[in-house]
């Protein structure tokens, strides 16, 4: 079989994930890591036995990497991933995206113009059962959809946003739950229900006293097929609660999973609390198989290193894409559409009024309209 040489870029917590996937891929040939802190990549590099490289050109032509990850705290997406578009690198970016619908623009021109795969990290579609709730939607089995929802209850504390110094900032993250923990949720949402239409939206700072980005926000959704959509996403339940996203069909049917149960995910600081399983199912027929969907699928989880080994079904899939041709099960510009979503609640609640899709790129002082929260 063909194998890829790879890298990672950015050597902290998430680029561990990363780094296990290249090393676990039967695709992958792990060569190089990079980071601007030369102590942090060297320390990376041994502990995967690759190479550790300050400068990216420098990379490419020593290490003839062929697809990097790029695992940087989210402003910095787009500059390192145009620089590997352009240096002819296959690219797989860290959710979200970008901060931006203007970085996300330049990754995906960048990418189109030198003829490069490109997909972004949202896991969580390898989720048995979030895979169960497309195939019936997909298989006709809720008839059109017509209603869809993501409530998110989760918990951070301000140890959390303290934790590294670009967290729960806007210029070090672009925000706060919406672009950080919910995209998750989010990319599952669309692509259940599809294109959006029209948003209203809010967001507030409720219970982090001092935090500059959202810990909560709400979206009511309009989707062009003319469905309803709802959103609620906050990080300011202690204990944390459960991540979910349920669709409602016309002909009465309704499926849903629970992502996230319990104590939230925290790359390279705690596990994953609960298996994610189906948490309602009410399918004509099927109506008697949620138990059995949910004890299959806690027993898969748990069979597996669930902490590592749906990054690698997706770094599988990235890296097979670069071999056969075929388009990734997540794109760049399924990547776009996220950010899209959280940039129209921080513009809605900013101008206090619904937005239309699509969106373009605002130029101006408040990072595309999330600074104005009353």
């Amino acid at each position: 079989m063909d194998r890829i040489k790879t890298a990672v870029i950015g050597t902290g917590k998430v680029g561990h994930f990363h780094a296990t996937a290249y090393a676990q891929s039967p695709y992958s040939e792990f060569v190089a890591c990079l980071d601007t802190n030369q102590e942090r990549a060297e320390a990376f590099a041994a502990q995967y036995g690759v190479r550790a490289f300050t400068d990216l050109k420098t990379m490419v032509e020593e290490a003839g990497v062929q697809a990097v990850s790029i695992c940087t705290p989210h402003p910095i997406h787009a500059k390192l991933a145009v620089a590997c578009c352009d240096l002819g690198l296959n690219i797989a970016v860290e959710k979200p995206l970008a901060a931006s619908l203007e970085d996300c623009d330049a990754i995906l021109a960048a990418a189109q113009r030198n003829h490069v795969v490109g997909t972004t990290i949202c896991q969580r579609r390898f989720y048995r059962p979030a895979m169960r709730v497309k195939k019936a939607i997909d298989d006709g089995k809720l008839g059109r959809p017509i209603l869809g929802t993501v409530n998110m209850l989760g918990w951070r504390d301000m140890a959390y946003y303290h934790s590294d110094p670009w967290r729960g900032t806007w210029a070090g993250e672009g925000g706060g739950v919406l672009i950080n923990q919910a995209p998750h949720q989010l990319d599952l949402l669309l692509w259940y229900m599809g294109e959006i239409d029209e948003l209203y939206g809010v967001w507030d700072t409720l219970n982090h006293p001092g935090l500059e980005v959202d810990d909560t926000a709400a979206a009511i959704i309009r989707f062009k097929s003319g469905a309803i959509g709802n959103i609620v996403v906050s990080n300011s339940q202690n204990p944390a609660l459960f991540g979910n996203v349920r669709v409602h069909g016309e002909n009465g049917a309704s499926v849903g999973v629970q992502t996230d149960g319990g104590a939230m995910f925290i790359a390279g600081v705690s596990g994953i609390a609960e298996p994610p399983v189906n948490d309602l199912w009410t399918v004509a027929g099927e109506e008697d198989m949620l138990d059995t969907y949910k004890k299959e699928d806690s027993d898969f989880f748990n069979s597996v290193d669930s902490t590592h080994y749906f990054h690698i079904q997706q770094i599988n899939d990235f890296l097979s894409v670069i071999l056969e041709g075929r388009k990734p099960l997540i794109t760049l510009e399924d990547g776009r559409r996220t950010v899209e979503l959280i940039t129209a609640i921080y513009r809605s609640n900013r101008d206090k009024k619904p937005v239309k899709f699509p969106l373009v790129p605002e130029h101006g002082t408040d990072y595309d309209g999330r600074l104005i929260r009353k």
